[in-house]
């Protein structure tokens, strides 16, 4: 027997990601049962426990130390999904993504607030469910279009109390204001490359600095920010 071959690794032997680690939480046995097909599906993500609750969806998180966690907003028991998450959110590290039928502002902004990466309603396709899992663990959000026009909505209809300094806008280049403004519009990275005659990836990097630069979260922040200071006027939303 010759011992040659065991000094070249073969590809096998090479080590390989670790898939991205998901938290389900839903009082709802059979959703946690499909979207646990949908994840584990894919061979980058793997579903590694279950909640019912919030409590529990907690305990699980603290335990786990899951990357991302898909949790419904509102379940029976001490804690509903948005307290859950700010509680998450404070003790891990886990980016926790919304998977719920309500689109209102009453359960949108709280869970966004709550610190959520993400809101994705349970109509969702699974491709974006997925392509939100992934971006999550990437440091992006992503939100329903339902969602986006809720968002949009509220920013348009009323003042937005100043959560974020307008003059974070001066550190930014007039090309990310361009950006921003787009981003304000609800427009996805691949709708801003086309308006402004860009690759994607420009586009993404552009609102990767965005976000860098202002210190902000993410892009729903980045929407209030863009309000506040004047870069985009109540009805200037694209339909």
């Amino acid at each position: 027997m010759s011992s040659s071959s065991s000094s070249h690794p073969t590809p096998t032997d090479q080590p390989t990601a670790e898939p991205v680690s998901v938290l389900l939480v839903d009082d709802h046995d059979l959703v946690r049962s499909g979207v646990a097909m949908i994840v584990d599906h894919e061979p980058d993500l793997e579903v590694v426990a279950q909640a019912s609750d919030g409590a529990a969806g907690v305990r699980a998180a603290i335990e786990h130390q899951p990357d991302v966690i898909l949790m419904d907003v509102q379940m029976p028991g001490e804690l509903n999904g948005i307290e859950a998450t700010r509680q998450i959110v404070e003790q891990t590290d886990s980016k926790v993504v919304m998977l719920t039928t309500f689109d209102d502002e009453d359960s949108v902004f709280p869970a966004l607030q709550a610190g959520a990466s993400g809101y994705l309603l349970k109509v969702s396709e699974g491709e974006d469910l997925v392509d939100a899992i992934r971006g999550a663990r990437n440091g992006q959000s992503q939100l329903s279009p339902d969602v986006t026009s809720t968002v949009l909505s509220h920013f348009s209809g009323r003042a937005t109390g100043g959560a974020f300094r307008p003059q974070l806008v001066d550190t930014l280049t007039n090309r990310e204001r361009d950006v921003l403004g787009l981003v304000a519009r609800g427009l996805s990275n691949a709708e801003i490359a086309a308006e402004l005659v860009l690759s994607e990836c420009t586009a993404k990097t552009h609102v990767s600095h965005i976000l860098t630069k202002t210190g902000l979260r993410d892009r729903v922040q980045a929407v209030s920010l863009a309000y506040e200071s004047g870069l985009i006027r109540p009805g200037e939303i694209a339909s």
